[in-house]
């Protein structure tokens, strides 16, 4: 919860006028509900695509204070992300509400961003694996209308978010690998989908995680907060 009108039009005018020229790199930029309009109406001409952080598992009915596909979808939103850390530790999502929203996202033709992650405790206890695939079988049950190739997984390491603690690259790398192997045996095609790894990505750590084999990019969360150390981050994919 971060940025209000003023801070986002500036942060986005400041990225237009960056040089981008890596084609390769796409970026996906994610306000609040309050600033999405902002943001279509800023980077319309650009390559840069506007995500929400959240929506609702219901396309509509008497819950106030929620918001549809539909509704973001109407406003030229193009990305939505279910099943952050944030929202599964602080607001008890479950796998299965993700699952819902993912169902919501898929029949109205648009792109998830699928957060999955484990615990501090989930990784002490040899659960890493466990739980990645418990969330991802959860919430990709009878997709069979997903289209993986607009569908991003971001890798979520709930313990190497704001702690201090730096996940190794060993540690990434066997993530990510498990999140493709994970997709291959339950009957989709891993080749097809992006990972993110979402843990504390700064402009210190970027190059050495972007040169691994399955990490395809970043969910970047502090370091978004800042144009430059964005910027920053960019120049390294």
């Amino acid at each position: 919860m971060n940025f209000n009108c003023t801070d986002t039009k500036s942060f986005l005018e400041s990225w237009n006028n960056k040089e981008l020229n890596n084609k390769e790199v796409k970026t996906i930029f994610c306000p609040s509900f309050t600033e999405l309009n902002t943001g279509v109406e800023i980077l319309q001409y650009s390559d840069s695509e506007i995500g929400a952080q959240n929506v609702f598992y219901e396309s509509n009915g008497a819950y106030t204070g929620e918001v549809s596909c539909s509704m973001l979808k109407n406003i030229g939103c193009q990305w939505v992300i279910i099943g952050h850390s944030e929202r599964r530790s602080i607001f008890s999502e479950t796998d299965e509400m993700v699952r819902n929203k993912l169902d919501q996202l898929i029949s109205e033709k648009m792109n998830p961003i699928v957060c999955i992650g484990e615990t501090k405790i989930q990784r002490e206890n040899g659960k890493t694996q466990e739980i990645l695939s418990q969330q991802l079988s959860i919430a990709f049950e009878n997709q069979e209308d997903v289209n993986l190739k607009n569908t991003i997984i971001a890798y979520e390491p709930v313990w190497a978010i704001g702690t201090g603690i730096t996940a190794t690259v060993e540690m990434v790398s066997d993530a990510h690998k498990s999140i493709r192997n994970i997709f291959n045996n339950n009957g989709f095609n891993g080749s097809n989908i992006s990972i993110l790894y979402g843990g504390s990505v700064t402009d210190g750590n970027a190059t050495e995680l972007s040169e691994l084999t399955d990490v395809d990019g970043f969910l970047v969360g502090g370091a978004s907060l800042d144009v430059d150390k964005f910027y920053a981050i960019y120049n390294q994919l």
